[in-house]
């Protein structure tokens, strides 16, 4: 279903494609045997391959190479058994070499598939285009003096991914919830830590916008997105500008722009190169990269489960709703740590629990699941309580905030402070009974018509138990007392 934005002049259909660059799980860089770990000190982690200097051979890192086969499977993309590494000329003081070691015509994994859920719940399948594996610049610091900039090779030939989609996304919102899904499914896989805040994960931005039905319009790219809201808020102000710069009768550049954090606004960074541009040939130094279907087919069967097969699982089998299957299943330590917690016990309620006050207390905090005193069993005996009448509803979210703080177990819990749910129904008769004599007056107005009063004696019950009653057992008796 097409998203239309309106403009001064009619409906404009806006067209967004990601170029997303990850970088890759490894201890070693793409080409040669340095460190590719974040935060050393300057210029700590080059090699000569990483300087350039002359006669340096680079050597093709293997695991970076499987990363990228697995990533491919993961997307469901085609596996490119032969592939060729490109030298992509273009000078910049952070480039050593002049050239940056790239994937052109012929990358190592090409057409895939990613599903994304939008906050309704429905889906949409995006298109893959390629992925495939390149080297990183160093960094240009231009704070550290006040008339030169320094150069860190740190990054300089780190393995990235540059995951490549198809232009079928259609909102702000539809870009942003496929970075997510990328960034969980990076993670699943182990092929990328997919942290925004240091690099790891970053997206150039592919914008244009179209009157319906017309041919595509004149794209710009917004480059070095690294946060969720920094992409939405990059698209959002693209569309705004290009739709007003059309309508006032002025054209869109093709050109590569840059996004102020602080104004929210993107700026125009240089005329847009195309491929011919870079020059681009095949690396001399390195022989087509190939790999056999059997180490493909390997790596294959080692997968773990993929968050949409686990969602697709927690919705058909356990009749949990999408919006709860989602975000149980955005990172795989919450998945384990729901299939471990509603083994035996209600899922839908488990679930709840998980989602509403498990991860409101880890918000709340600041901490994570892994620092978490609830383990999935101790959230699994405080489910039980509940389910089997031990302890109702309200008290059990006093009994996990306990559990949040002290790490004590759900029934320890329970029996030292004495909060088992009452379901004698001979002590909650007597209950309403004396709640009833001490309320005549609204007793008889109960009696004349006045229904909406079945609340307030409820809420006397269970203020006289202090909160421990059986509500279903309160609601029952209270009932039959009331209208006998």
């Amino acid at each position: 279903m097409s998203q239309l934005v309106t403009g001064r002049t009619g409906d404009w259909e806006v067209v967004i494609g990601l170029e997303v660059h990850a970088q890759v799980s490894s201890k070693a860089k793409l080409f040669s045997g340095a460190s590719a770990s974040f935060g050393a000190a300057p210029n700590a982690h080059v090699s000569l391959v990483d300087a350039a200097m002359p006669g340096m051979l680079p050597v093709i890192n293997r695991e970076c190479v499987y990363q990228a086969i697995r990533t491919g499977l993961g997307l469901k993309a085609q596996i490119n058994l032969t592939s060729v590494f490109d030298r992509k000329n273009y000078f910049y003081a952070d480039l050593p070499q002049g050239y940056q070691i790239s994937q052109f015509k012929h990358p190592i994994v090409g057409e895939g598939v990613l599903r994304i859920v939008l906050a309704d719940g429905s889906t949409r399948d995006i298109g893959i285009e390629r992925l495939h594996l390149e080297q990183d610049a160093g960094k240009s610091m231009h704070d550290q003096h006040p008339s030169k900039s320094y150069i860190d090779l740190n990054r300089t030939g780190v393995a990235l991914m540059e995951i490549v989609s198809r232009p079928d996304m259609r909102s702000a919102a539809e870009a942003a919830a496929y970075v997510r899904k990328l960034r969980s499914i990076l993670r699943y896989l182990g092929t990328c830590d997919g942290n925004m805040e240091e690099g790891s994960l970053r997206a150039d931005v592919n914008v244009s916008v179209r009157r319906p039905g017309d041919a595509l319009g004149t794209r710009t790219e917004t480059k070095n997105l690294n946060s969720l809201r920094f992409i939405q808020q990059a698209i959002d102000y693209e569309v705004a500008r290009q739709i007003e710069l059309i309508e006032d009768g002025g054209t869109v550049d093709q050109e590569t722009r840059l996004f102020d954090t602080n104004s929210g606004t993107t700026r125009t960074m240089r005329s847009k190169e195309d491929a011919h541009d870079y020059r681009y040939f095949p690396d001399p130094d390195l022989l087509p990269l190939t790999v056999t279907q059997a180490e493909v087919d390997e790596l294959a069967a080692a997968l773990p489960e993929l968050p949409d097969d686990i969602r697709d699982r927690l919705i058909n089998d356990y009749g949990l709703s999408p919006y709860d299957a989602s975000v149980i299943t955005e990172e795989r330590e919450t998945a384990a740590y729901y299939e471990a917690a509603s083994a035996g016990q209600d899922r839908k309620l488990v679930a709840n629990w998980m989602t509403v006050e498990l991860f409101g207390a880890l918000n709340k905090s600041g901490q994570s699941l892994g620092d978490c005193k609830v383990s999935p069993e101790m959230l699994a005996g405080l489910v039980g309580l509940i389910s089997d009448g031990t302890i109702s509803g309200r008290i059990a979210k006093d009994v996990f905030a306990d559990m949040f703080e002290s790490g004590k177990d759900a029934a320890a819990i329970v029996d030292e402070k004495g909060l088992k749910q009452l379901s004698d129904s001979g002590a909650i008769e007597a209950l309403i009974d004396t709640v009833i004599a001490g309320n005549m007056d609204k007793f008889e107005e109960y009696r004349g018509g006045k229904d909406k009063l079945f609340g307030f004696f409820v809420g006397q019950v269970m203020k006289q138990s202090g909160g421990q009653a059986n509500p279903g057992m309160v609601n029952q008796i209270l009932k039959a007392k009331l209208d006998g």
